[in-house]
C-alpha cells in the first residue's frame, strides 16, 4: 500500500485540520478491522440512525458507551467469573472489545438501550438554526432605487 505524506497539506491550509485527520487516519488505518463483536448501522430518517450491536453475554453493567471528540466509543468488559466452570465446549465469546465510530459534525447520541444481547445506540443530526438554510425574501424595489443603482460609477 502506498503511503502519503500529508505534511504539506498541513502547512498550506488553515481550517481543514478535520478534513487533513480524516485523510490521515483513513489512509494509516490498518486494512485487518475487527469483526468483533458484529454491529449493524441501520439509516432511520434523513437525519436519524441506529447502531445495534449484538453483545450477548454482557449485561449492561458490562458496557460502556461514551462520546468523546466526534467519537462513539463503545466498550465491553466482562466482569471475572468466580465460579469454577469447566466447558466442553466454549463458543460464546465475552472476552473484552472496544469499537469506535466516528460521527460527523452535529451528530449527537441520543439514547441506548439493551434489549436480548443487543446494544442500540440512537443517533441523530441535530443541526444548530444558525447553520441552518433559511430563504431570503424578494421585495420589490422602488424606482428611485434602481436609479440610484444605475448612476453608481465604478471606483479604480
Amino acid at each position: 500500500m502506498r503511503h502519503f505524506d500529508l505534511a504539506p497539506l498541513h502547512r498550506a491550509t488553515v481550517g481543514f485540520d478535520q478534513v487533513a485527520e480524516l485523510m490521515d487516519r483513513l489512509l494509516t488505518s490498518d486494512v485487518s478491522q475487527p469483526s468483533y463483536p458484529p454491529y449493524n448501522i441501520e439509516k432511520l430518517a434523513d437525519d436519524a440512525w441506529r447502531v445495534s450491536i449484538a453483545v450477548a453475554g454482557f449485561s449492561e453493567q458490562d458496557l460502556t458507551v461514551e462520546v468523546r471528540e466526534n467519537a462513539l466509543i463503545v466498550t465491553g468488559r466482562k466482569a471475572q467469573d468466580d465460579t469454577q466452570r469447566t466447558y466442553l465446549h466454549r463458543g460464546i465469546a465475552t472476552r473484552a472489545f472496544e469499537r469506535r465510530f466516528h460521527l460527523a459534525e452535529h451528530v449527537r447520541v441520543t439514547g441506548a438501550t439493551h434489549v436480548d444481547g443487543m446494544l442500540h445506540i440512537e443517533l441523530a443530526r441535530e443541526v444548530p438554526e444558525a447553520l441552518k438554510p433559511r430563504q431570503i425574501a424578494i421585495t420589490k424595489g422602488s424606482a428611485r432605487t434602481a436609479e440610484v443603482a444605475t448612476d453608481a460609477k465604478p471606483v479604480n
